[in-house]
Formats: C-alpha cells, structure tokens, sequence
C-alpha cells in the first residue's frame, strides 16, 4: 500500500470501470487491500428463505475496490 488510506478519507478511482469517480471511505479491509466507496460499488444480493428471514428478499451491499486503484484526493 503505496498512500496511507484510512476511514473518512476522500479519494478518487485512477483506473478501472469508475475511474474519475470520486467518494468517501466508508470501510477498509485491510487484510484483501480493498476499500469499500460510499454510493460506487453497490450491489444487491439476494437471499434464501431460511429460520430466521422467512421471507427471503433482497440485500444491498458495498464492493470493494483495490487499493492500488486509489488515490487520495487534492493530491
């Protein structure tokens, strides 16, 4: 990890399918080098009938996006 990325920081995409795009950190995994965007990434999962959610439905989620396709913002 070339920048120090944090929680908060705003950043803008340099390569990949949203570059130009710019948001907040939302979350960090730092373990896979990704970075969670907040409003780039979203997706929707969807989920089984089971005990505990009897009706199933729909849950949206962030996707990560790898830190090497950062850059911190303003620099």
């Amino acid at each position: 990890m070339a920048q120090n990325l944090k929680t908060g920081d705003k950043v803008v995409i340099i390569s990949g399918d949203n570059k130009g795009k710019s948001g907040k950190i939302v979350k960090m995994d730092v373990k896979n080098h990704k970075a969670f965007i907040e409003g780039i990434e979203i997706r929707e999962r969807h989920l089984k009938k089971t005990q505990f959610n009897p009706a199933g439905g729909k849950k949206t989620i962030h996707v990560g996006i790898d830190l090497s396709n950062l850059k911190k913002e303003g620099k």
